[in-house]
């Protein structure tokens, strides 16, 4: 895989998934060659992973490929700088997030969006789970922040909630 073209790789490859998908195969299982699985395990993604960006995308239009490469390059750049490319083997299961209507200081999803983020940096999303689903897109929209953004604050605030917050009220 040339890292200096990276992103010219996922974007080749969901725009090839997308096609399969909008052509009615949404079995995500048979998108991938061997090498496109060793690609996404390079920059820390899981095929149901990749594929709940391209599934959202062929449905709804959001989010778009220029999000997902932030995304995805948010995730690389945490696995490399922080993991020194060890990938985790624990994962957070559904039960395990916080309830859709739980508040922090007032704001409505935060709990849930802080665990799942810090999940998507670590890699450690069970396949049912997706950062950047329909409801923490309309928690991102409404405090006017874009998904990478977000990922990255999370990132440099650790495991602080107060900077979560104090970073959304400048929002």
């Amino acid at each position: 895989m040339s890292q200096y073209h990276w992103d010219q790789q996922f974007t080749a490859l969901f725009d090839r998934c997308l096609d399969r998908y909008r052509n009615g195969d949404t079995d995500y299982q048979g998108y991938y060659s061997d090498e496109d699985l060793a690609f996404l395990t390079s920059i820390g993604y899981k095929p149901r992973e990749f594929f709940d960006f391209v599934e959202d995308f062929g449905d709804g239009g959001e989010p778009s490929i220029a999000t997902a490469v932030m995304v995805a390059s948010v995730r690389r750049d945490y696995l490399d700088v922080i993991m020194n490319g060890q990938l985790s083997d624990h994962e957070i299961r559904p039960h395990e997030l916080p309830p859709k209507d739980s508040e922090l200081e007032g704001y409505r999803w935060l709990p849930r969006i802080l665990v799942k983020a810090r999940a998507k940096l670590r890699g450690e999303l069970d396949p049912e789970i997706m950062y950047g689903c329909g409801g923490d897109r309309a928690f991102l929209r409404e405090h006017d922040i874009a998904s990478a953004d977000f990922l990255r604050a999370v990132w440099a605030s650790g495991d602080d909630d107060g900077k979560i917050v104090e970073y959304l009220k400048k929002h």
